[in-house]
């Protein structure tokens, strides 16, 4: 049976639903009612004035000479939610470059619920560029860069939040073994995921699952990339640990973070690139890449009982590492019968990796680790629940590309062809679109942002033309699903396309 391609390709949301809405600018003043042409001049302002369904619109430039930490503390709910987010085009930076290093002085905390913050840039502060300890809050398109400690920590509790197409590097605390890109850390809640989000350049790891006062919690990673942590910003070899995806561990050694990373690249990292790191939850790697780590996959250790490790479908050029006997390995790269080398690759080449995202908060579209035609890692792995195309999954990261028809009337669309729902986010219903080239059968999957399947619908299609799916927010069985980012593949023959919805309740 064929599926779809894996690649995950998230797509901007529109602007929310707005109840009311206020501007802040850097040439704002708090003074001002907060309209468009009289824009306030802080964040902290804008949120003494805001509800729950409101939207903060902040406008481009720096907001330079930050001293103080923004709270946001209110709580919104699965109807209505808090929105930060930057005006269409343009780009925010908030400097905190002259705040004081302190554990206390954190860029922005997020201790409410229900915010949903898009599009802005946190630099420089004196510790955590963003906390999380709330629940139920998306955080996309933003970036972390140059913080005196982890780019974005979560933890205090924080449980169910969604990290969405961010970049965190240049993170480095005065003795830089504590600065990650990522840290669902210590006492953290369960259930929060991360999705096309990079880590590079930060004086410990990329991600870091370290327990301490938290036990039994789960983090799920897709599509997210780490590299060349334990460097500086100058390049130079920091003093931390320099590993690329650490899944946990304690000081104890006996504290569990369970741990799913799907789709997942690890490359010149200084130590490692995936890294149990005495953690003894479950951990499951599927499709992941490793290329030039210290030692690419480290899962030597135990584990309690009843957890289990898995790694499937997964590829190193170079060494493998050190995997337990527990550990349960199926058609890997260093397995029977595959052998691995460059030319299984388009390119080694790292050019373009911390290049911009495409319009669209994908990550950059290179030909780095894709597999070549010919390599016999294609169609070589095992059904995982993920989405792929061909007769199997590809190894690694990077599943291979279905063939694309080209038009032969320009009048006449001869390729299948789906358009973004509309309305995105939604409530109840979206709609989406697409047009059929002849007679066949095309299949809509819904999957949640950890890779379950929800739903499946095929429509059967006995005349070429334009068709619509809606959907509900229901599951296979008509319950409703819970508010949140849902994935939405449409495929007709080989031809295939990935579409992010948003349900808002």
């Amino acid at each position: 049976m064929k599926h779809t391609v894996r690649t995950i390709v998230f797509l901007s949301f529109v602007t929310a639903p707005l109840l009311a809405q206020v501007y802040v600018s850097p040439t704002g003043d708090d003074s001002n009612p907060g309209t468009f042409d009289q824009p306030y001049k802080t964040i902290t302002k804008a949120y003494s004035v805001v509800s729950a369904g409101d939207t903060i619109l902040m406008r481009g430039g720096v907001y330079d000479s930050l001293l103080t930490t923004i709270n946001l503390q209110k709580s919104g709910s699965s109807s209505a939610w808090f929105y930060l987010l930057s005006y269409p085009g343009e780009r925010p930076i908030l400097d905190f470059s002259q705040m004081a290093v302190s554990s206390s002085n954190r860029g922005m905390r997020i201790s409410g619920s229900y915010w949903y913050v898009r599009g802005i840039d946190i630099k420089g502060a004196g510790d955590n560029g963003m906390h999380i300890s709330g629940n139920n809050n998306i955080v996309e398109d933003c970036a972390f860069y140059e913080n005196k400690d982890t780019g974005l920590q979560l933890s205090n509790g924080a449980s169910n939040n969604q990290i969405i197409n961010c970049d965190s590097y240049f993170n480095c605390d005065p003795g830089q073994g504590n600065a990650d890109g990522f840290a669902p850390k210590l006492d953290v809640g369960t259930g929060n995921s991360f999705s096309g989000c990079r880590a590079w350049q930060n004086s410990d790891d990329g991600w870091d699952g370290y327990m301490r006062g938290a036990d039994d919690v789960s983090t799920t990673l897709t599509n997210c990339w780490s590299f060349k942590n334990g460097y500086l910003k100058d390049g130079s070899l920091s003093s931390g640990n320099g590993n690329g995806f650490k899944m946990g561990g304690s000081d104890d050694k006996t504290l569990r973070h369970n741990m799913v990373l799907n789709d997942c690249v690890a490359f010149d990292n200084k130590v490692k690139g995936f890294d149990q790191n005495n953690n003894r939850g479950s951990m499951t790697i599927n499709n992941g890449t490793a290329y030039r780590n210290g030692l690419n996959y480290s899962i030597p250790d135990t584990l309690s009982p009843g957890k289990s490790a898995t790694v499937t479908n997964c590829v190193a050029l170079g060494s493998y590492g050190s995997l337990n006997a527990v550990v349960v390995q199926t058609t890997n790269s260093w397995q029977s019968p595959f052998v691995v080398n460059s030319s299984d690759f388009q390119s080694t080449d790292t050019a373009g990796v911390r290049g911009s995202r495409g319009g669209d908060g994908s990550l950059p579209d290179l030909p780095f680790m894709h597999l070549a035609a010919g390599s016999d890692l294609i169609d070589a792995g095992t059904d995982v629940g993920l989405p792929y195309f061909g007769t199997a999954p590809d190894l690694g990261a990077f599943e291979s590309s279905p063939p694309v028809f080209v038009a032969r009337d320009e009048r006449v669309p001869q390729s299948f062809f789906v358009s973004q729902n509309y309305p995105n986010p939604f409530n109840p219903e979206t709609k989406i679109a697409y047009y059929a080239p002849r007679p066949g059968v095309v299949t809509l999957r819904l999957y949640d942002v950890v890779g379950r399947l929800v739903k499946s619908v095929d429509q059967e299609i006995s005349v070429p033309g334009s068709y619509e799916f809606r959907w509900n927010g229901t599951d296979a069985t008509g319950a409703r699903v819970p508010s949140g980012v849902y994935l939405a593949v449409v495929q007709f023959e080989s031809m295939s396309r990935t579409l992010k919805l948003q349900l808002l309740k």
